[in-house]
């Protein structure tokens, strides 16, 4: 392909082509894990959203005969407000590359910049876990992000507090042990005993995911845990394995990371339940990840040094609103 004899029009469509595949090409993990729900922000309804939780009473009360019904009490969860955030790359496509034979280094330049945002996305996402012990962080761009859940703690705390009550609960698994099937049915065990509503009464909570980094030795033993036909510490194969079926296993290969995107090995063992209907996990999307490419006269096409512009941007926000269905356990042995 001679680029030198391409027109701006053509090289615009080729150039969308190469953006799309590259955005297919990069899974979006966090996003469609099910442990984020997702809402739409249109377009001028400001930068702004709050999210709640609102609690009925757990149960009915005796009525006697030709008596009221008694009015169930409605109780205000915690609030958290969400802002939109942006976030947006852009390359240049030189006179040299278009006219020099260039053309792979065109391609993957193109293909690159469509995986930019949805990466981006998939971050930000993913670190609302990575740095859950946390009330804030500072992101890749040096911005402080407050990711406190609504009674201002961690979203990973062993104390957090009800609206309605003087009842406290934990989600960070006491001792902090690595994924095996004992430590499985220890956090199912705390998950039991500290889901609650706002009124302190006991909640029957069914956690359906287990979310982990991709540390080959936590993801093969979840793998064992789960697929095992029956139950994989025993010799007896006739005993039937209870957590087959149970949970589904959520991959998250961000989790581990810093800031900045880089591993970080102390995060490695980082794993956890997640009970994917009660989730105040919001992603707000008000701008889809997409690529703007130039147009003849516009200011993409630059005068001064012939090169044609393309971005890629995205626009959204992330809010976790309480901490009652997900639990945690950061296996690296802590009390």
């Amino acid at each position: 392909m001679d680029l030198s004899t391409v027109t701006l029009t053509d090289f615009v469509r080729n150039a969308e082509i190469l953006w799309i595949k590259g955005f297919n090409s990069i899974p979006q993990v966090a996003r469609t894990s099910g442990i984020f729900k997702e809402t739409p922000v249109p377009l001028n309804t400001g930068n702004t959203r709050e999210f709640s939780e609102i609690d009925l009473e757990e149960y009915a009360s005796k009525k006697a005969e030709s008596e009221q019904s008694s009015r169930a009490k409605i109780q205000q969860g915690y609030t958290k407000i969400g802002t939109l955030t942006r976030v947006s790359k852009a390359i240049g496509v030189s006179f040299e590359m278009r006219t020099q034979g260039k053309y792979m280094e065109v391609q993957n330049k193109l293909t690159n910049l469509g995986t930019l945002a949805v990466k981006r996305l998939d971050l930000d996402l993913t670190h609302r876990l990575s740095f859950g012990t946390a009330t804030t962080y500072d992101d890749r761009d040096g911005e402080t992000i407050d990711i406190s859940v609504g009674d201002t703690l961690a979203l990973f705390s062993t104390a957090h507090t009800l609206r309605g009550s003087a009842t406290t609960f934990r989600n960070r698994l006491a001792n902090n042990p690595q994924f095996s099937p004992g430590s499985l049915e220890a956090i199912q065990t705390m998950r039991i005993n500290n889901s609650f509503n706002q009124f302190g009464e006991s909640l029957s909570v069914e956690d359906d995911i287990i979310w982990s980094s991709n540390d080959p030795n936590t993801v093969r033993t979840i793998a064992e845990t789960l697929r095992s036909s029956s139950n994989n510490t025993q010799n007896n194969p006739g005993v039937i394995n209870t957590f087959s079926g149970t949970f589904r296993h959520v991959i998250l290969p961000r989790l581990d990371t810093t800031a900045a995107g880089a591993k970080d090995s102390t995060k490695a063992k980082y794993w956890g339940t997640a009970c994917t209907s009660m989730s105040t996990a919001y992603l707000g999307m008000h701008e889809e990840p997409h690529v703007t490419t130039p147009s003849l006269g516009s200011n993409a096409e630059d005068f001064l040094t012939d090169d044609w512009m393309f971005k890629t941007a995205a626009g959204y926000m992330i809010v976790i609103v309480s901490a009652g269905w997900i639990g945690f356990s950061s296996g690296d042995g802590t009390a």
